[in-house]
């Protein structure tokens, strides 16, 4: 009984439980069988990373202020964050790993870094 490499479909040769002919078919295969989540998690990463670098450039002092618009220009997105703090008086910070972000009245934001 012959077996056939996964990928590329050639003789395999070797050990019964070998499943494909060389690495290169290996991750071939398994590139190909993950492709759809390793695009949706890079996605995600790159807007978190996206994120990060906007706060941290607008907040070079560890505690700024800026606006909505100044944040949208840049591509930031609301969506995208790593998690949320809420003081015990109920203030809700939103954190993209260690830099911060506190909805203040009208369009305006307090930038913070945790430390």
């Amino acid at each position: 009984m012959t077996k056939n490499c996964l990928e590329c479909g050639e003789t395999l040769i070797g050990r019964i439980d070998k499943k494909f002919c060389d690495d290169y078919c290996r991750n071939s295969y398994n590139n190909k069988l993950n492709r759809a989540t390793n695009k949706l998690v890079r996605n995600v990463n790159n807007q978190l990373r996206r994120n990060y670098r906007i706060l941290t450039d607008l907040n070079p002092n560890n505690k700024a202020k800026t606006s909505r618009t100044k944040l949208l220009e840049r591509g930031f997105d609301f969506e995208y964050f790593t998690s949320i703090y809420t003081t015990k008086a109920g203030t809700v910070y939103y954190f993209v790993y260690d830099q911060g972000y506190l909805p203040l009245d009208g369009d305006y934001f307090a930038l913070v870094k945790r430390t």
